[in-house]
C-alpha cells in the first residue's frame, strides 16, 4: 500500500509542478469566471469554484507533505553516509533530527561556538561574515 501510494503521490506532484497544470487551473478558473453571467453570479456558481479549490487543495497539503518527507529522509540519509565516510567527521551527529528541537539548538549554538562565535549569536565578527568576506576577496 505504501508503495502505491509513493508512486501515485509522486505522478500527481510532479505533474502539478508542471507549467500544463497551472495553465489548466488558470484555465478552469476563466471558464468559471466567463461562466459567471451565464448563470447570474448566483451562489451555486460561486460554491462550484469554492468546493473545487477547497477539495484540490485538500488534497495537494497531503501530495506536499509526502513529497516533503521523503525528500527530507532521503537528504538526512545522504548527509548520514557523507558523516560516516568522512574520517575526521563526529559519527554522533548521525541521527539528531529526531531530537527535539531545544536539543538540536543547543547542538547548533555549540557548533557555532567551538567555530568562533559568541553565544550562537551572528555578529560582525562571526564565523559566516568572515567566510564571505574572504569568498567576496577572491573574486
Amino acid at each position: 500500500m505504501d508503495r502505491i501510494f509513493t508512486r501515485i503521490a509522486s505522478l500527481i506532484a510532479g505533474w502539478a509542478g508542471q507549467p500544463a497544470a497551472f495553465l489548466l487551473a488558470v484555465s478552469i478558473v476563466l471558464v468559471w469566471a466567463v461562466t459567471g453571467p451565464l448563470f447570474g453570479f448566483s451562489d451555486t456558481w460561486q460554491l462550484v469554484i469554492n468546493t473545487g479549490t477547497t477539495i484540490v487543495t485538500f488534497l495537494m497539503v497531503f501530495l506536499i507533505q509526502n513529497s516533503q518527507n521523503r525528500d527530507a529522509a532521503a537528504m538526512q540519509a545522504k548527509l548520514d553516509e557523507l558523516i560516516r565516510a568522512v574520517e575526521k567527521a563526529r559519527g554522533q551527529f548521525i541521527g539528531i533530527e529526531h531530537l527535539t528541537d531545544v536539543q538540536i539548538e543547543e547542538i547548533r549554538a555549540a557548533l557555532e561556538h567551538e567555530a568562533g562565535r559568541d553565544n550562537g549569536k551572528a555578529g560582525k565578527h562571526g564565523t559566516a561574515h568572515v567566510s564571505v568576506e574572504r569568498l567576496l576577496d577572491r573574486y
